[in-house]
C-alpha cells in the first residue's frame, strides 16, 4: 500500500462528550482529495470517519480514547455471544448499499429513547446525513430483520483489508435481545466472509458506561504509541 503526506489541522478544545470534566480536542485531516486507500491508511493510525470528515482525539490532559480493532480470523466467541446469536437466529440480515426512509426513521426512534442526554439529541434528517454518509466512500448498510419489520441497522465502511463500524442503531422494542452486540457480531461475520483482516470497533473508553464494552469481543488489538498490540495483555479484562 502506497503511503501519501496529508495536512493535519487540529480543533480547539472543547467539553469532551464522553467523560465529564475533561476537554476534548481533535486532529484533523484536510485533505481535499480523499478515498478509501488513504482512510484505511489513516485508519491503521487511529483516525476514524464521521461524515466526510476524517478525526483522531488529541486532548490535552487525558489519552483515555483507545483505538480498537479485532483480528477476525481470529475471533472467537464468548459464552454470552453464543447465547445471543442463539437468542436471535429467528431473525436475518442483509446488506445494501444505500440508505432509505426506514434507516432514518429507526434512527429517530433510538436516539430519542436511548441518547437524549448526547449530542445526537434531537435527531434529524440533516444531522443523519452528516454524520453517518459520505461522499466519497459509501458506506455499506447492514439491515436486520424480525420477519419482514426492520430492527437494526449496522452503518459500516467496506475497504479493501477491513471493515469499520461507523455506527449501530435498533428498535428501542428490541432492546432485552442484545441488538448492538447481535450487530458487532454479523460485521465480524461479514468481515471474515469477504476475506478482511480486521473489524475496527472505534474508540474503547472504559471510563464511559456506553463506551467501555468494545474488550468483550477477543482476541483485540489496542493502538498503543509503538504500535499495535494485543490488548489484553496492555490491559487484561477479567471475564
Amino acid at each position: 500500500m502506497n503511503s501519501k503526506s496529508v495536512s493535519v489541522g487540529i480543533s480547539k478544545p472543547f467539553d469532551c462528550n464522553y467523560i465529564a470534566g475533561q476537554k476534548e480536542q481533535l486532529l484533523v485531516i484536510q485533505e481535499s482529495e480523499l478515498d478509501s486507500q488513504l482512510f484505511e491508511q489513516l485508519l491503521a493510525m487511529g483516525f476514524r470517519r464521521n461524515g466526510n470528515a476524517i478525526y483522531k482525539p488529541k486532548c490535552p490532559s487525558c489519552d483515555k480514547c483507545l483505538s480498537i480493532r479485532i483480528p477476525v480470523k481470529s475471533f472467537t466467541l464468548s459464552k454470552r455471544q453464543k447465547r445471543t446469536l442463539k437468542n436471535n437466529q429467528n431473525f436475518h440480515w442483509k446488506v445494501v448499499n444505500q440508505t432509505t426512509a426506514a434507516h432514518y426513521e429507526l434512527y429517530e426512534r433510538y436516539i430519542a429513547a436511548r441518547h437524549q442526554d448526547g449530542p445526537m439529541y434531537p435527531p434529524s434528517q440533516s444531522q443523519f446525513d452528516d454524520f453517518l454518509l459520505c461522499d466519497w466512500l459509501p458506506p455499506t448498510f447492514i439491515e436486520l430483520y424480525d420477519q419482514d419489520k426492520l430492527i437494526a441497522v449496522a452503518v459500516t465502511d467496506n475497504l479493501h483489508y477491513s471493515l469499520s463500524a461507523i455506527y449501530s442503531y435498533f428498535d428501542p422494542d428490541y432492546e432485552k435481545n442484545s441488538l448492538g452486540s447481535l450487530m458487532i457480531l454479523i460485521q465480524c461475520q461479514l468481515a471474515k466472509s469477504l476475506g478482511k483482516h480486521f473489524l475496527y470497533l472505534g474508540y474503547q473508553i472504559d471510563e464511559n458506561r456506553k463506551m467501555s464494552y468494545k474488550r468483550q469481543y477477543r482476541p483485540y488489538q489496542i493502538l498503543m504509541q509503538n504500535g499495535w498490540q494485543n490488548g489484553e495483555q496492555v490491559h487484561p479484562l477479567s471475564p
